[in-house]
């Protein structure tokens, strides 16, 4: 038996019955914002800034779930910057998750509630507390990684990714947040700026940094170190990630950064542009007046049906970000920390396939019923001769269907080759760079299948989390267990560390030679021929 592990379980028990028997004595027994819970001796409570939460065991550590992080965004707070959650006396409980942000309904909705108050968090610890350290440096304390969702900005929730093996096998802190989405995150309106000509929109991106800050204030409460802070997301999410890393307001909440697939849209609308599409919203939402005040009124309902199925690719607000990411990226100006980022090997297929459109420049675009070149040029946008010459770069005769030659090349234009990108520029400006591939073609679906099997958008995320209101469950195969297994390793070192190398899989830079981990069962393998593979060298030519 470990005895310093079933220590670390009294001590625990101890410190949460201790803690009960001093709120009960102070005539703290009753919430403002929830249900007070009885006081158990096994059940783990913690104390935040905003009052005492009782959380659950889970297999490798404790959960708290539904922690409010800001005030609910409701009423005169709709489209407003986030402000802090109020205070509470008793102890809340935290054993349920929260409702999920307002979205349509689609694969990657979460179950459960939806309310237009979602701002809430999720932790997972392996500890409570400082292993032997003082908060104040951090000494003893556990890497914390904060997982932002994708969807597009539009839909998912932090529900539905599952970080136990990653916080128990790993020994790492993970949260999973909650942010506004869709019209209640993204929209632009100038009635709606803090000033006449001020910043509007991007409050999904606010909520973000608002999360982050929670994380400054309490992440030591549960055993996590507040100095050392990694941001990870996947699609939109990692697109938010890089906004984060660009924008000057996220200076200092976080010192590491992992990018999955969400390098696609680098350059960012104009405040002006997005503002005018706001007017429209709002003159199609019943406020021809375009007044702040008939805005908010709008039912929640109302605002998710109108809006457009993604809030891609984001706005130049002047505010939360300054400037386009790939403007800011190649000019240095942006938070330089470590940086790993990657991309799927063709991760157009889902939405080609299955869902007959693409994603061009951030935007989701319908594939039409025509010749290879008259797709090419409908869904890139590009001119006939353009469309030509990217047809002579990936014959069609050369791939299974013309569907898979259009979800490849859109796949490289858009998706792989900014990705490459993006590792180019951080690594130039002195960022250290790590840069993977996920490759395991067989990789079991989560939402749909694809034909031929294709590791494509998404297909990486059942390695690093378990996924529990995915559509499709299949198993993984012994040698695909090993290679999540060394994927959450690489995540965690990395989080620790800022490198992913592990003992077993030592992980080389970007650097000057351009080196991609290529990601394929049962062992991650060096690969140097990225960007050739990618015709990257032709996309940057264009």
């Amino acid at each position: 038996m470990n005895t310093t592990h079933s220590r670390r379980h009294v001590l625990v028990a101890l410190r949460a019955t201790l803690t009960a028997l001093a709120l009960v004595a102070s005539g703290a027994t009753g919430l403002t914002t929830g249900v007070s819970v009885a006081a158990s001796s096994t059940a783990p409570i913690v104390s935040t800034q905003s009052g005492a939460v009782q959380g659950m065991t889970v297999p490798g550590g404790y959960a708290f779930l539904g922690l409010p992080y800001a005030a609910p965004p409701t009423g005169n707070l709709r489209w407003r910057a986030p402000r802090r959650p109020s205070t509470w006396t008793g102890i809340r409980d935290a054993t349920q998750f929260a409702p999920s942000c307002p979205q349509q309904p689609s694969l990657f909705a979460p179950p459960g509630p939806m309310s237009e108050d979602c701002l809430y968090l999720n932790v997972y610890t392996p500890t409570l507390g400082s292993r032997g350290g003082g908060e104040g440096n951090g000494k003893g304390y556990r890497p914390v990684l904060v997982w932002i969702h994708g969807g597009g900005l539009a839909k998912d929730g932090g529900r539905n990714y599952d970080p136990t093996k990653l916080m128990a096998e790993d020994g790492i802190v993970v949260i999973t947040i909650n942010y506004r989405l869709g019209a209640l995150g993204f929209l632009a309106h100038p009635a709606l700026a803090s000033r006449p000509g001020g910043p509007a929109g991007n409050y999904g991106l606010m909520d973000q940094q608002a999360a982050l800050r929670w994380v400054q204030r309490n992440i030591a409460q549960f055993g996590g170190n507040p100095h050392n802070v990694t941001i990870a997301g996947q699609s939109a999410g990692g697109l938010s990630v890089l906004a984060q890393l660009v924008s000057p307001r996220a200076r200092g909440l976080f010192q590491r950064a992992i990018v999955e697939s969400g390098a696609f849209a680098l350059t960012q609308q104009s405040l002006a542009s997005a503002e005018a599409f706001g007017e429209s919203f709002a003159t199609q939402v019943g406020c021809a007046d375009q007044s702040a005040a008939c805005l908010r009124s709008v039912p929640v309902s109302t605002l998710v049906k109108d809006f457009p199925g993604a809030a891609i690719p984001g706005v130049v607000d002047g505010k939360v970000l300054t400037e386009s990411i790939g403007t800011a990226l190649a000019a240095g100006r942006f938070t330089h920390v470590p940086v790993l980022d990657g991309t799927n090997h063709d991760e157009e297929r889902l939405f080609v396939a299955d869902q007959g459109v693409a994603v061009s420049g951030g935007t989701f675009v319908g594939v039409p019923n025509d010749t290879y070149q008259n797709q090419i040029a409908a869904v890139l946008g590009v001119s006939n001769t353009r469309a030509a010459a990217i047809a002579a770069e990936y014959p069609v005769g050369n791939y299974y269907s013309q569907t898979v030659a259009l979800s490849t090349l859109v796949a490289d234009a858009n998706f792989a080759c900014p990705a490459f990108q993006v590792d180019t520029l951080t690594s130039q400006q002195g960022a250290p760079t790590f840069a993977y591939e996920f490759n395991d073609d067989t990789a079991p679906p989560r939402y749909a299948p694809t034909n031929p099997p294709v590791a494509t958008h998404g297909s990486e995320l059942p390695y690093i989390f378990d996924l529990p209101n995915a559509p499709i469950q299949a198993p993984f195969s012994p040698d695909q267990e090993t290679l999540a297994a060394s994927m959450r390793a690489a995540w965690a070192s990395f989080a620790a560390t800022g490198d992913p190398s592990t003992a077993a899989t030592p992980w080389p830079s970007f650097g000057n030679n351009g080196q991609v981990m290529s990601l394929v069962p049962p062992q991650p393998q060096v690969e140097t021929s990225f960007a050739t593979n990618h015709h990257c060298a032709f996309w940057a030519a264009g």
